[in-house]
């Protein structure tokens, strides 16, 4: 084969590859959302009659994923060290502090034109601190808490690129409620909430 041949069948595999790569969307999209936190507040009957539990609250939230391709998506969710109120019956016990960031995998369905559902699954991971001063340093919780999560959501794109967002998600999630003078567990606080959040899409 003689080198202007192969010259050209180069050339032309170049301009067909750099074609597919403009013609490709962009895979990145990120979400602004507000996420309530329903606390689920299951509790083991120690934990139970002191009625230890986490008040709701209204949290902000970045999300960034990544389209492998226009079904599948990787979603990673993050906010900053949150502040939880954990309660015995009407009493405030005090703070502790949770970062939970969350990574999921999503199936996008493209099939009812500007509205985009999908359904996703991963696992969250919660980091704990400022946890050993409940009840003026009576009681502590564990450090982490590891579960997996599920959601469902939709996107609504007014364009391209801009959208809004709605969004649940069920987190499981657990910690031991210690007893600090003998470090004994004293029972076990299901908050495993459910996230639900409305929010802005930017696609790029």
């Amino acid at each position: 084969m003689k080198k202007t041949t192969i010259s050209k069948l180069a050339l032309g595999l170049l301009a067909a590859l750099s074609f597919n790569a403009i013609a490709q969307e962009n895979p990145w999209m990120v979400r602004a959302r507000a996420t309530n936190l329903n606390w689920d507040n299951g509790q083991t009957a120690t934990v139970q009659s002191a009625n230890v539990h986490s008040k709701n609250q209204t949290i902000p939230e970045l999300d960034i994923s990544y389209f492998f391709n226009k079904n599948v998506a990787a979603e990673l969710v993050l906010t900053y060290p949150q502040n939880v109120e954990i309660m015995a019956g009407s009493s405030s016990l005090g703070d502790v502090k949770a970062l939970p960031p969350s990574l999921l995998l999503q199936y996008h369905f493209t099939n009812f034109g500007a509205l985009k559902p999908y359904v996703g699954a991963g696992v969250n991971y919660t980091l704990f601190s400022s946890r050993k001063n409940l009840g003026s340093g009576t009681y502590s919780i564990e450090n982490s808490s590891t579960g997996f999560v599920a959601q469902v959501g939709t996107d609504y794109m007014f364009d391209k690129n801009w959208g809004v967002n709605f969004d649940v998600k069920y987190m499981k999630m657990n910690t031991d409620v210690f007893a600090n003078d003998t470090g004994a567990s004293i029972g076990n606080l299901n908050l495993s909430p459910i996230a639900t959040s409305v929010g802005v899409t930017y696609k790029f």
